[in-house]
């Protein structure tokens, strides 16, 4: 079993709770439609490329190693590799916001609206690949593999409670790490707080090259970008900002107005059984025989997209979520059988909503 499938099984609990928190503790209405797309925006494709990151990197260890960290000793290895990982987080991330074709992927990120732990999640199918240049050099220079992905695992998570939308302070952390009332800066629209605010887990970057900037109290943060694409579809949100870049035409139909909009509840529960699936594959990854993980995956991104064109609201999106989610089961049957208790669990709930979408009424306005 993949050890990563738990984590991202907490990882969603974490979400709900703060989403939970921010309705019960401040009154703000949960915004289903933007947790959803938050959740499924980079998966699993995103994982793809984060795979051949890794591997690009192993190959590089393997064939062009100088093994100069190595001789540092153990402890010499995890001290460099902790903040010569995060220093090269920091130019990434600095250059994702100067360079176009760079912004062009990481604005899906900047496109929320809403400030809280599934921001954190809220990422493009090809964010990994633009990684590949910055930390191709840490393989280089002797990095183990295994060292590089622990190391990336803990700045990853690091950043993914920087975007906590219930903790506003943080006390004495403020002042060192990259923590919610930091990182929010960021993500402000506002002219004070724009290309603020780079680092990942440590403020010391930000304050050696000029690009910090703590919260003012009088200016309340903005979220979002100028030139949103205005769509819950991760197919759309992926790519339209790449189209762009190019000069390329972008179809309308990645922002226009929902024809048969469907109730935020239909969209949650549509989103977390996905979710499910998602982790479902991440528990079973590399075990499945070859035919059905390829098919899995395909599936789950297919059903990604369709989700999202339900919650734009396009007319053809429920008969085409229902009737994929109504095919899966069956195929899931022929393909891997009953045997696992989560696979069926996860099978009837989705054949349940896909069933229910068909005669569900669209929100009164």
């Amino acid at each position: 079993m993949n050890m990563f499938a738990l984590p991202l099984a907490l990882m969603l609990v974490l979400v709900l709770a703060d989403v939970a928190g921010l309705r019960w503790l401040r009154g703000q209405r949960t915004p289903w439609r933007d947790v959803i797309f938050n959740l499924n925006s980079g998966h699993i494709v995103m994982w793809l490329f984060r795979g051949l990151e890794v591997m690009l990197f192993a190959w590089l260890s393997a064939h062009l190693n100088l093994h100069w960290v190595t001789r540092t000793g153990a402890l010499g290895v995890w001290i460099f590799a902790f903040f010569a990982w995060d220093f090269c987080f920091y130019w990434l991330h600095r250059l994702h916001h100067s360079i176009p074709l760079m912004w062009a992927v990481h604005a899906v990120h900047h496109e929320g609206e809403h400030y809280n732990l599934s921001l954190g999640v809220r990422n493009s199918w090809y964010s990994s690949l633009t990684s590949i240049p910055f930390f191709a050099g840490l393989a280089v220079v002797g990095v183990p593999v295994e060292v590089f992905v622990l190391v990336s695992a803990f700045h990853y998570s690091v950043q993914f409670y920087n975007h906590c939308g219930t903790i506003h302070r943080s006390g004495w952390l403020d002042r060192v790490f990259v923590t919610p009332a930091n990182h929010r800066v960021h993500h402000g629209l506002n002219p004070e707080y724009i290309d603020k605010n780079f680092g990942g887990t440590l403020l010391l970057w930000d304050k050696l090259f000029g690009t910090y900037q703590a919260e003012l109290p009088r200016v309340k943060i903005r979220y979002g970008v100028h030139d949103a694409v205005g769509s819950a579809n991760p197919f759309w949100a992926n790519n339209i900002p790449v189209l762009r870049c190019f000069g390329l035409d972008v179809p309308r139909r990645g922002a226009a107005t929902p024809s048969s909009p469907m109730a935020d509840g239909w969209i949650a529960s549509g989103g977390l059984i996905l979710f499910g699936f998602a982790i479902y594959y991440v528990r079973w990854q590399g075990l499945l025989p070859s035919p059905q993980e390829p098919l899995l995956f395909v599936w789950i991104v297919m059903q990604t997209i369709a989700l999202g064109a339900l919650s734009d609201g396009w007319r053809s999106a429920r008969r085409t979520w229902s009737a994929m989610a109504l095919a899966m089961p069956a195929c899931f049957a022929g393909l891997f059988g009953w045997r696992d208790p989560l696979g069926c669990v996860l099978l009837a709930l989705l054949a349940l909503h896909g069933l229910a979408c068909l005669f569900a009424r669209a929100p009164e306005a």
